[in-house]
């Protein structure tokens, strides 16, 4: 994936969820060798364009807490 700053990070896929109607997917950077870096996960939204997957940014504060508290309840079920 490429962020914003045009840097290029490998990542996981840990999930994909739906949150109040949106889908949204969370992203798991990973060092060199393929295991998790010690930082945050990657929140996106996300959908399917002509079955190619597509990432949104979250703008909004109000939708990052709930694309947040969603990843959260994931979280939760996987314990």
């Amino acid at each position: 994936m490429t962020l914003d700053n045009d840097e290029v990070v490998e990542c996981a896929v840990l999930t994909t969820y739906t949150a109040r109607g949106r889908e949204y997917i969370a992203l798991l950077p990973l060092d060199e060798n393929g295991g998790p870096m010690d930082s945050d996960v990657y929140l996106y939204r996300y959908e399917e364009k002509n079955g190619e997957p597509a990432l949104d940014n979250i703008d909004d504060d109000e939708e990052y807490e709930i694309a947040s508290d969603g990843f959260d309840e994931w979280l939760d079920t996987m314990e």
